[in-house]
């Protein structure tokens, strides 16, 4: 039986629209670094582990969900290809300055899109009224 938070959190995921759902995941990673140098820092390497591979998940759904179609897709794909090769080397080498070089660029990646869509709101809204 789940819990009135787990439903609360499935819901806000199944009412999400696109865009929603792409800061979330950007802010997934974002949570699962900040775990893993924490982690890092007090010497648990298997929970430095754990959510390093997280974050390597959320990066690697962002990559095969992107539209090749579209043109700066292919700057995505070679950016999070990046992301990932160094999310693999911090989590071989334990390295919180590894995550240090990464994370800055997922928070401005997240923050691009949130203020896109912001703007994307705000065209909708214009259109509706």
């Amino acid at each position: 039986m789940i819990n009135a938070y787990e439903q609360y959190q499935r819901n806000t995921i199944m009412l999400a629209s696109p865009q929603q759902l792409l800061i979330m995941l950007y802010d997934g990673a974002i949570k699962f670094i900040k775990l893993a140098r924490k982690a890092i820092e007090e010497k648990d390497f298997g929970q430095a582990n754990y959510n390093l591979v997280k974050a390597q998940d959320i990066i690697s759904e962002l990559n095969i969900n992107l539209n090749m179609d579209i043109e700066i897709s292919k700057n995505l794909r070679s950016l999070y290809n990046f992301i990932n090769d160094k999310l693999i080397q911090a989590n071989v080498k334990k390295s919180v300055e590894i995550l240090d070089e990464i994370e800055p660029m997922i928070e401005d990646l997240r923050n691009t899109w949130y203020e896109a869509s912001k703007k994307l709101k705000a065209v909708g809204d214009d259109f509706t009224r």
